[in-house]
């Protein structure tokens, strides 16, 4: 039994071994497989690879490439392209081409960051936070950009490629090199280059000198050109009817202007001329921003004109004298605009980040730094942003509309406007206020037309012990039920509210329909109970009684007998 027990612990350690031994045998074979491509040969109609081109990393194969085609020295440059899908001869033959052509989309189409570029053999992903799961693991293919041209998407690949037992190179795939024909038909340069001087086309910083020329003169030559369109429009409207549809045009012309600059500049670039890479990229990503902005700017004109002809047509001018429902109306429509304005801008924002694609250039680095971003508009647009939400707090709760009348600081103002950030009140002198949102939603406010316009008011009047207030009260009831602003006569009240001396305070007190038509009746009827009192009792008015004695007399007689003038 022992010897049993001995021998099968034998064998078990034994085969153990051996699956190990195969296990470590095949693992280099597995992982040569995933670090390289395989090839029999590379480029032989080309001939020897000469010194200057050095592949062994991505890179050092594009630095190669860059340099190679700065000194036009595009026959050494096609050994970074893998010609497999093209016989010895056609590599002869089309290599320095498809190189020259290749370094034309690089500089029209997408410029190559060398430090994005991996400077290892094996292209394995740096990573010293830890945080990218890739981080560490060779690679054998990476995508140094992606190209759309006739409504396809081309990828330019490099990949590792090894022939027998000699050091991997990284070369241009042959599958990219299969499309350089249609990406060059699309990035390629325009016609007209033809005619330009080669001493122009050599580079000067980012851009070649015809550039530095060609681009001002371009957007001049636009910019001219959205004038005209501002001007037509401007005669255009002359001739509409007045009304909403001259306003709408009038409020156009700058953004429709804009629209047919960007769409001009945007077909100049398609069709007639082909700047560099990184001057294409700015002017797309700008033009695409305006023309999203124009686009929207029309959109909310036109929102806005509807909105001016609703409140014209429902409410005509904009105070408390309109029905609530319809005040009530005008708030909801300012809210409704403030809702498409933000529609507006998320939608114009979204498509111009799909336009350009920023979602898949910033990737995880977009999100990783979301959280700082949003601590940094916070703290920077904290009172824009109280200010918005406290304009959409005010839209739900209502606790002012357009069309209210509000006592700002002393002062009669309507409400005339609810905006994102502020409020427009009209004075009673017909000066505008511009008030923080959140001056209403944080500080009590009186609001005089909250639950009705009704306001009770008083005058008050300052007459001799004498007056009888009897008739002053007939008087008072006479001219306030002849005042048309005045209502509910059952509430008119008149009596005597104070006496000091030989005086005493008479106040009259009546209901009116608003604040406003109040005022103005009240100053009415006092100005009548005055030329009533002035006219029929002058004897009513407050004065003052001097009493003087026997001696004050006596002096007074004494000093005009002396030829003293009398104190």
């Amino acid at each position: 039994m022992i010897r049993t027990g001995s021998w099968l612990r034998w064998w078990l350690a034994l085969s153990i071994w051996l699956v190990s031994s195969l296990c470590l045998a095949q693992t280099p074979d597995a992982g040569g497989a995933q670090e390289w491509y395989a090839a029999d040969s590379l480029n032989r109609g080309l001939g020897p690879v000469p010194d200057a081109v050095k592949l062994r990393t991505p890179r050092e194969a594009m630095r190669t490439f860059r340099n190679l085609a700065d000194q036009d020295d595009f026959a050494a440059a096609a050994h970074i392209l893998n010609l497999a899908d093209l016989s010895p001869a056609e590599q002869r033959e089309r290599g320095a081409a498809l190189a020259r052509e290749l370094a034309a989309i690089f500089q029209r189409g997408k410029s190559i960051r060398l430090s994005g570029l991996s400077g290892r053999q094996d292209a394995a992903t740096e990573d010293p936070t830890g945080k990218s799961p890739y981080a560490g693991e060779p690679r054998r293919d990476i995508e140094l950009a992606s190209l759309e041209a006739d409504g396809d998407t081309y990828d330019i690949r490099l990949g590792r490629y090894r022939v027998g037992n000699a050091d991997p190179v990284w070369l241009i795939t042959p599958e990219s090199v299969a499309a350089i024909p249609a990406l060059y038909h699309e990035y390629g340069p325009a016609a007209f280059e033809r005619h330009i001087p080669e001493r122009l086309k050599t580079s000067f910083g980012p851009l070649r000198i015809w550039e530095w020329i060609a681009i001002p003169l371009v957007l001049l030559a636009v910019a001219l050109i959205g004038k005209g369109v501002y001007r037509l429009i401007e005669v255009v409207t002359r001739w509409l009817p007045t009304g909403a549809p001259s306003i709408f045009a009038k409020q156009i012309r700058g953004p429709v202007a804009l629209i047919v600059m960007s769409l001009l500049t945007q077909a100049l670039l398609d069709y007639v001329v082909s700047f560099s890479a990184v001057a294409t990229t700015t002017l797309r990503v700008v033009l695409i921003a305006i023309l999203a902005w124009g686009i929207g700017a029309v959109g909310l004109r036109l929102v806005d004109t509807m909105m001016l002809k609703m409140t014209r047509r429902l409410a005509g001018q904009i105070d408390d004298s309109k029905p609530r429902d319809e005040r009530k109306l005008l708030t909801t429509l300012y809210a409704v605009r403030r809702i498409i304005i933000l529609i507006l801008v998320t939608a114009v924002s979204i498509y111009v980040l799909g336009q350009v694609q920023l979602f898949e250039t910033l990737g995880l680095s977009l999100l990783a730094s979301a959280s700082v971003l949003a601590v940094l508009v916070g703290v920077a647009g904290q009172a824009v942003l109280g200010n918005i939400l406290s304009s959409f707090q005010l839209s739900l709760a209502k606790p002012i509309r357009v069309g209210d009348l509000v006592m700002f600081e002393g002062q009669w103002a309507y409400v005339e406007g609810i905006f994102y950030t502020h409020i427009r009140l009209r004075l009673w002198n017909e000066r505008r206020l511009i008030v923080p949102v959140t001056y209403f939603a944080s500080k009590a406010f009186e609001n005089l037309s909250s639950k009705s316009t009704k306001e009770y008011r008083s005058l008050v009047l300052t007459l001799h012990l004498s007056a009888d207030i009897a008739i002053l009260r007939d008087k008072f009831l006479e001219f306030a039920k002849a005042e048309e602003n005045v209502i509910e006569h059952h509430k008119l009240l008149c009596c005597v509210t104070d006496q000091t001396g030989p005086a005493q305070t008479v106040t009259c007190y009546l209901m009116t329909v608003d604040p406003l038509s109040g005022w103005t009746a009240e100053v009415s009827i006092r100005e009548k109970l005055l030329a009533f009192i002035r006219d029929e009792h002058p004897e009513w008015w407050p004065r003052d009684v001097v009493v003087l004695s026997h001696r004050d007399i006596a002096r007074g007689h004494t000093s005009g007998e002396a030829g003293e003038p009398a104190p």
